[in-house]
């Protein structure tokens, strides 16, 4: 008979604990293959496919399109090696010999085997973390009963009852509330995995043990903590069904949920404003010669370059000059981390809100490379198709905010960063030029600047070398 293995979601690296489900990628009843991807989900830094290190038959999915999962919970449970969906009898046989999960996802899976492959399992060629490319050992747990007479792992919260056999291949909690859950004793377990939750928890004063979770088997989430901080303070706080996104509660106005990209920007750019003592300066420069020049080299044919291309040749020059601005700050040492690569962050406007793809090594480029790097960082953040590798370990940050037709800004730096320039819209206006009035193309630069790394001659010296750059190009080539 085909084992029946739980999926969990994995640890998909960069220090993240959750992610939504955004798309079933397998109905119950698929069958499907090692390694093939099972479901899409969002992560506060990217879209993600997830595969799955099982080979057969699907026989359960559990939570439903917009619902967050953390780290640790069931995704699906597949029936390995089988190529049909297992008979209502097989089924039976597996709910009367199988305990169930310790996560309380209710899906029956066999002894060990949602902890390990027998035999007959299919190995992943693919690692996850938690999921190796060999089936670990099976492990032994002990067994507590609580007053029912229900068994479940020593020291977790009592499961659910195990499914019949009508429904152990179902969807068994897709659309499906999660049963109520007594909270944890005093003594007893937190039935709680995400760190962020707990360290949230502990930032606002609030005691997990008063929270019922609405994750599976009681498992509390951020938004249980989250509502539990906004609720009148009681001797237990039920989780309530989480709102849809543009639901709007009575006298309270429309309310969306900073979660995902959105989520992870909020808490950056917060933590931005926090921590670095920020400064910014700003000049006017005439970009008539820039733009002229651009103009000149993309009709002598070739790959055509783009502005933000030449802006960023023009960043990479500033920072050899002024290296203080290409760092960050190691407060635990108090040192200043000057970095001797310039990995170039660009912020990019995308249907799931602002990302900042980070294109590596940019001083190493030539300006058609960084056009195409552009270009393929934008299309995939327009896709929701960025990695997070493609979204973390920049150095300095270029912002052309003139996209969206405005002058200027004060950036916020993007945190560790120490820097970020900003660039508003290239329009026509009056300007002396060569002694006399003319109507010259003139832009609006501005730079915010972490006043640890360096003191405002220096960064004044950084913007007043990108201003001479855009007016006067030739000056760029003297540094190539």
């Amino acid at each position: 008979m085909a084992q029946v293995l739980e999926f969990k979601l994995p640890d998909l690296g960069e220090g993240l604990t959750e992610a939504e489900i955004v798309r079933w990628l397998v109905d119950v009843g698929d069958v499907v293959a090692v390694d093939q991807p099972v479901v899409e989900v969002e992560t506060a830094k990217a879209m993600v496919e997830v595969p799955c290190p099982y080979g057969g038959v699907v026989t359960a999915r559990f939570g439903e399109e917009g619902t967050e999962l953390p780290v640790g919970a069931p995704l699906l449970t597949v029936a390995v090696g089988a190529t049909s969906m297992p008979g209502a009898a097989s089924a039976a046989g597996a709910a009367e010999s199988v305990p169930a999960s310790s996560n309380g996802s209710g899906a029956a899976s066999g002894s060990g085997a949602a902890r390990a492959a027998g035999p007959a399992a299919e190995g992943s060629g693919n690692v996850l973390v938690g999921y190796g490319t060999a089936a670990p050992a099976a492990r032994r747990r002990r067994v507590r009963r609580d007053a029912t007479g229900q068994a479940g792992p020593a020291g977790a919260p009592a499961p659910a009852p195990a499914p019949s056999s009508a429904s152990a291949t179902a969807t068994v909690t897709t659309g499906a509330a999660p049963a109520p859950v007594v909270p944890a004793p005093a003594d007893g377990p937190v039935p709680v995995i995400s760190p962020l939750v707990r360290k949230l928890a502990r930032e606002k004063g609030l005691d997990l043990r008063r929270l019922r979770g609405s994750g599976p088997d009681g498992l509390i989430l951020r938004a249980d903590v989250e509502r539990a901080v906004a609720a009148p303070a009681t001797e237990e706080v039920p989780a309530a069904a989480p709102a849809a996104a543009g639901a709007v509660a009575a006298g309270a106005g429309e309310r969306v949920p900073l979660r995902g990209v959105r989520g992870a920007v909020a808490d950056k750019l917060a933590r931005s404003r926090t921590e670095i003592p920020d400064a910014t300066c700003w000049v006017d420069a005439d970009a008539t010669e820039l733009m002229a020049a651009r103009a000149a080299m993309n009709a002598a044919g070739g790959p055509k370059i783009s502005l933000l291309a030449f802006l960023a040749r023009i960043c990479v020059a500033a920072l050899a000059r002024h290296p203080e601005l290409n760092s960050r700050v190691d407060m635990a040492a108090r040192e200043i981390v000057r970095l001797p690569e310039v990995h170039l962050g660009f912020a990019a406007q995308t249907d799931r809100g602002l990302v900042v793809p980070v294109v590596r090594d940019a001083h190493r480029r030539t300006a058609e490379s960084l056009t195409a790097e552009f270009t393929r960082l934008t299309e995939a953040g327009r896709a929701g198709t960025l990695t997070p590798a493609d979204l973390t370990g920049g150095t300095f940050t270029l912002n052309n905010y003139g996209v969206f037709g405005v002058d200027g800004s004060t950036p916020i730096i993007n945190h560790p960063e120490a820097a970020m320039l900003g660039v508003g819209r290239i329009i026509p206006k009056p300007w002396v030029h060569e002694g006399q009035l003319a109507v010259r193309q003139v832009v609006q630069l501005s730079l915010t600047f972490d006043h640890r790394v360096c003191d405002g001659g220096t960064a004044g010296g950084f913007l007043r070398y990108v201003a001479d750059c855009v007016e006067q190009p030739a000056v760029l080539l003297r540094t190539l």
